[in-house]
């Protein structure tokens, strides 16, 4: 019996259809990061593995793909430490290179890489692919999109009022109707950490955090407790679980709790900053919202931090980014501060399906398809086909004379605009039978009269 055939969980086929609504999607995000002077580059879809460890934390490290050595690669596996029992050390003999996990640790080694070739501040966009070994569930795959604009070698706050700026361009123009742009800053929970007396324990302080939605408080509080958090630093941060009021009461609060802590109120001037500045500038549709809580739970962000959700859907962030002042020094390359966002594609792609939103022309089909009456009609069709192509219009002809309701079922499925029919009358009278095939309404014109038709439309 033959194997039905089926993919890996946490990947999707996407029908022409819904290519020609993600290609949306991503021409829509492209042309905003053209807007903002970004430009584009590209990185292999794996990378060696030392190149990704590290630097996503112990969670992260665990869901990054691994590609098994081959051939004589093989003999390279450390088999004394499967023997002790150390599988982590066995599996990294085991594979030299990894599916990349996003789009920024690629993109500082590409920048150290390419340091002289590149002028700085470096400003990069990347729409391209990338995979994590995650549970698949509702809103989370093991591969998709993600599309990234970054810019390295300046730590000017600018770039981080042109990103939030960019998330509400960008999802405005894909009519999302509510979002929310969240805020934070990982000196500011640098700054809670001190004042806990946890400075060490950043890191866990963080990644229990970022989990409040996922969790509740109790979950969380839970965590920090299994990490070793005494339970005077758990009572310090308690009360940020239920921060509320506007952004301003919110920083006035903050600039309180670390009143004795210069990280934590260096975190609050940037934020303060950005701020300050889009309630200047104004929003189109997004609301900005200082998120205490917010972490990301990513080692690398140094700064500001970013996640959006769309409102009134149920799904996680469909954005996100911060600042990063010391990636590419893991790669050899001190001193050069960065900030990058991500649109998670795939996600957003689900709400806009979810809510409707997608423009109506996209499920239009093929523009114009020439019915097949016989040899001597294909050829006259085949010259028309081909002069309607190079003036830039959609178009085949029928590849076979079959019957009229089964090449009118595949214009159907086709959803094809119009339907030309060309029979033994109108090849004499040099005439075409045009058919709107969404009205039903046929008009006789010449090729002529088809072409100025369609060039019109």
């Amino acid at each position: 019996m033959a194997q039905k055939p089926a993919i890996p969980k946490g990947t999707r086929d996407f029908l022409p259809q819904e290519v020609a609504q993600r290609t949306y999607i991503f021409e829509t995000i492209r042309k905003s990061f053209r807007a903002y002077g970004f430009s584009p580059i590209e990185t292999p879809a794996f990378e060696l593995s030392s190149t990704l460890t590290g630097k996503y934390g112990e969670e992260g490290d665990r869901l990054i793909f691994k590609i098994l050595n081959s051939g004589d690669k093989l003999k390279k596996a450390d088999l004394e430490a499967i023997q002790n029992g150390n599988l982590a050390r066995f599996s990294n003999s085991l594979a030299e290179k990894a599916l990349r996990y996003d789009l920024t640790v690629p993109f500082a080694r590409f920048v150290v890489q390419h340091q002289n070739e590149i002028a700085f501040p470096f400003k990069r966009y990347q729409i391209q692919p990338v995979w994590r070994a995650d549970r698949p569930q509702h809103g989370r795959y093991q591969e998709f999109f993600q599309c990234d604009a970054d810019v390295v070698g300046s730590d000017s706050l600018i770039y981080e009022l042109d990103f939030v700026m960019l998330f509400d361009d960008v999802l405005s123009n894909l009519k999302l109707p509510s979002f929310t742009i969240k805020i934070n800053n990982r000196k500011i929970l640098s700054g809670i950490a001190e004042i806990c007396g946890e400075t060490e324990k950043i890191i866990d302080i963080t990644v229990a955090i970022d989990k409040l939605d996922k969790v509740g408080e109790g979950g969380v509080v839970k965590e920090l407790l299994e990490k070793g958090l005494s339970d005077f630093a758990i009572d310090k941060i308690k009360p940020l679980f239920t921060f509320a009021g506007s952004n301003s009461e919110k920083v006035t609060a903050m600039k309180d709790f670390l009143s004795d802590s210069e990280i934590g109120l260096k975190g609050i001037e940037e934020l303060e900053f950005v701020l300050n500045q889009v309630e200047i500038l104004g929003l189109q549709k997004a609301d900005l919202e200082f998120d205490v809580t917010l972490a990301r739970g990513l080692n690398y962000y140094t700064g500001a931090i970013f996640e959006v959700k769309a409102n009134g859907v149920k799904m996680g962030s469909i954005c996100g980014g911060g600042r990063y002042d010391d990636l590419t020094a893991t790669f050899g390359m001190k001193g050069m501060s960065g900030v990058g966002i991500s649109f998670g594609a795939d996600r957003i792609y689900d709400v806009l399906k979810e809510l409707d939103l997608f423009p109506q022309e996209l499920s239009q089909g093929l523009t114009l398809l020439f019915a097949n009456f016989g040899e001597q009609e294909q050829n006259v069709c085949i010259k028309y086909v081909r002069e309607l192509r190079n003036n830039n219009i959609d178009c085949e002809v029928y590849p076979s004379a079959a019957k009229m309701q089964k090449q009118m079922t595949y214009a159907n499925n086709r959803n094809v605009k119009y339907v030309a029919l060309l029979g033994e009358n109108e090849l004499k009278n040099g005439m075409i039978q045009l058919k709107n095939m969404e009205t039903g309404i046929q008009e006789e014109l010449s090729f002529e009269s088809l072409l100025e038709k369609l060039l019109k439309e």
